[in-house]
């Protein structure tokens, strides 16, 4: 019990990667002992694990959906040269970030209106991406996972 509690109070040191890893270890050890039965504490571990990755995986998707929303808003209010400001302020004050937004073109077709910018991030350089009119709104429209529009290709 005291290794599973020790596991548990080092895991923020580790950072997300090992988060799952550890949380899992610490559950099936506990369970194994608790229980006398290798084959629970090894099941309970397993479980423990993906339910904690998933969740892990769900809220970094979240954070860049929040950010590639910020930076996408943006890019819809902009004339063609124009540069402003994007920023985002999480919920937890962990990540947040800022920069730039430059509009290089807008490309209209029958199906869609999407716009092509340079976005900077206040640690990083410039990157391109592409937003496109959803709704009355803008979405970040770059093929990438973290696109809800993907579905089941994700």
């Amino acid at each position: 019990m005291r290794r599973g509690l020790a596991l548990l109070l080092l895991m923020p040191l580790a950072g997300c990667g090992l988060a799952a890893d550890l949380t899992g270890a610490a559950a099936g050890i506990a369970a194994g002992t608790v229980t006398s039965n290798p084959a629970a504490g090894f099941a309970i571990a397993v479980g423990t694990r993906a339910g904690v990755q998933a969740g892990l995986d769900w809220a970094v998707r979240a954070r860049a959906r929040g950010e590639q929303d910020a930076v996408a808003e943006v890019i819809g209010s902009l004339a063609p040269g124009e540069v402003r400001p994007w920023r985002i302020r999480h919920d937890i004050p962990f990540g947040n970030d800022e920069g730039e937004v430059r509009l290089l073109r807008e490309m209209t077709s029958p199906l869609s209106t999407c716009r092509e910018a340079l976005f900077s991030v206040s640690e990083g350089g410039w990157f391109v991406t592409t937003a496109c009119r959803q709704g009355e709104g803008w979405k970040w429209a770059a093929a990438e996972p973290a696109v809800p529009r993907w579905g089941a290709l994700q």
